[in-house]
């Protein structure tokens, strides 16, 4: 049996066509996905991502803990709220999972991790913390809802009292903060997952509800994962499971970037990392334009001449773009131009460097 968020009777509600994602009931799309796509990119739309799970680790041995756990350091987050996004690695230095860690203070952070790895993942942090001086907390109790577009923090602050308004307008991007919303504790980051500007909203899922319909009523439309999906591969971002996953590491899956090599930090997987680096990372994640008539899907096998062979990882419509985009996993010697084999055509593709749209536009020629 499926899990529901607790939102799942309003999806219901609302028309929405639910689907199983990772083993939960999940909203794919409202009515058309084109649309909500759009919606976002150029209005505000809204996201029920509470099958998400949020994780408290507090205590004062909560730092040094997740500077040893994660491949980002922790240790650069010095202002309250400020956000870092890593990878969660094995011993193998390959992904367990990618996830965001908020600062909430002295000895209190929170991690929000995804869904479909969430029970591993909480097996995995509970397995590597010390006996003492750490809490760990899922916090189950929670809903999240994701607010994105360009009118997305416009939308919010009219739901909001003046000092709560003041509050969130004044959040820099990968910042969160604590408010009151509805009468709620809220949880708000400015974070999100689809290149757009916007909010991830925390509140209670007992007041989940009413924050949402608050939302429909000042304009906000609902949207599903097939939009989410699209809006996410058009910023560049990776999608655990399709472009990384316990095969992979951050260095050849486009996540170097996460990696916080310094010296004077050791972190599960670094060894692994240097040897890699050292005798040089064999393949690197791209993105690819299809200059050809084709859609791009995942698991699409890619020509790179006398470099070798690679495969897609991911891959759709851009709506934005109109033009069919992916990102794909090739020999770190690949060229400018790959072929891709789409139903057995060699149909000829660009590399390109991800994003392919941010805020609306587009980041790559055409």
């Amino acid at each position: 049996m499926t899990l529901q968020t607790p939102l799942h009777d309003r999806h219901i509600e609302l028309g929405a066509r639910m689907v199983d994602f990772g083993g939960w009931d999940m909203p794919l799309q409202y009515g058309s996905q084109l649309e909500e796509h759009h919606t976002v990119r150029r209005d505000a739309g809204m996201f029920d991502v509470s099958h998400m799970r949020a994780v408290d680790v507090e205590g004062p041995r909560s730092g040094d803990f997740l500077r040893r756990l994660l491949a980002n350091d922790v240790g650069r987050l010095t202002a309250p709220g400020k956000a870092l996004y890593s990878c969660l690695l094995n011993d193998d230095g390959r992904v367990l999972d990618d996830l965001i860690v908020y600062f909430r203070g002295p000895d209190r952070y929170r991690l929000v991790v995804n869904a479909g790895t969430a029970d591993k993942d909480l097996a995995w942090i509970g397995a590597q913390a010390p006996a003492s001086g750490i809490g760990i907390r899922p916090r189950g109790d929670l809903g999240i809802v994701a607010v994105q577009g360009p009118q997305a923090r416009a939308r919010v602050a009219g739901l909001l009292a003046p000092a709560a308004a003041a509050r969130a307008a004044a959040l820099a991007p990968f910042f969160a903060t604590d408010l009151d919303l509805l009468g709620a504790e809220a949880f708000a980051a400015r974070t999100g997952y689809t290149g757009e500007d916007g909010y991830e909203l925390m509140v209670p899922g007992s007041q989940l509800r009413a924050l949402w319909d608050a939302l429909l009523a000042a304009g906000v439309r609902p949207c599903g994962l097939g939009a989410r999906d699209t809006l996410r591969l058009e910023a560049g971002m990776n999608l655990y499971g399709n472009d990384m996953d316990e095969r992979t590491t951050p260095l050849e899956s486009g996540l170097a970037w996460t990696v916080s090599l310094e010296p004077g930090r050791d972190f599960i997987g670094r060894r692994a990392l240097e040897a890699q680096l050292a005798a040089g990372v064999p393949r690197k994640l791209v993105g690819v334009l299809l200059l050809d008539k084709g859609v791009l899907r995942s698991h699409q096998k890619v020509y790179a001449g006398p470099a070798g062979e690679g495969e897609t990882t991911s891959g759709s419509y851009s709506p934005t773009l109109e033009r069919s985009i992916a990102l794909a996993r090739v020999p770190a010697a690949t060229g400018a131009e790959v072929e891709v084999d789409i139903r057995g055509k060699r149909l000829r593709a660009r590399v390109v460097r991800p994003p392919f749209v941010r805020h609306g536009k587009a980041q790559i020629p055409l």
